[in-house]
């Protein structure tokens, strides 16, 4: 009896010692970043004044749904520069993603559509090592008056010379979404 608990421990021992490994090369683990706010400042390349879209979720993967908000309507036919800031204001102090973002942008690009065939549209100011369009700034240029909605997805690596992807089309972008944001706001006269 004494020899098979010997015998016991030993087996479990070796077991314990080979599951064990020595790895001399670890592959580095990219965690996924906590996003809960994605802040848009939009200001109009002709004077007036500037507009904020906000989607903020400080409750993380919570119950509550994030909160959306506009801070101004737009005004008609003009040109927007854009500018996205991501934040993790869970952490203390806050963690500006966006600095991430830019410092590994061959793995990230935002995409923008909008709802309405209103005629607005978006061009990507700044471009990876690559120049492939990142989007953290860009210019926007709105149409007609009327009623729309701009979404705005962040992907994590995505196939940036698939069909359509360096134009901005998400279609056969591939990748993780990080956030996704959607901003309704009116178009004046």
């Amino acid at each position: 009896m004494k020899n098979s608990k010997i015998i016991y421990a030993s087996i479990l021992s070796l077991i314990f010692f080979m599951g064990c490994s020595n790895d001399d090369n670890p592959t580095p683990v990219n965690q996924e970043e906590v996003i809960t706010t994605l802040r848009v400042a939009l200001v109009p390349e002709t004077g007036g004044n500037s507009v904020i879209f906000q989607q903020q979720d400080l409750d993380g993967d919570g119950p509550n749904s994030p909160v959306i908000t506009v801070s101004g309507d737009l005004m008609a036919n003009t040109a927007y520069t854009g500018s996205i800031t991501v934040l993790n204001e869970l952490s203390s102090p806050t963690e500006d993603i966006s600095e991430e973002i830019q410092a590994e942008d061959e793995d990230h690009q935002f995409f923008f559509s909008f709802a309405n065939t209103s005629g607005s549209s978006v061009t990507y100011s700044d471009s990876d090592s690559n120049g492939n369009p990142v989007g953290l700034s860009f210019v926007m240029t709105t149409a007609e008056a009327g009623s729309e909605t701009l979404t705005i997805v962040l992907r994590h690596q995505p196939n940036k010379s698939a069909e359509g992807v360096p134009e901005g089309n998400i279609t056969n972008a591939g990748g993780d979404t990080d956030v996704q944001g959607s901003f309704t706001f009116n178009v004046l006269n």
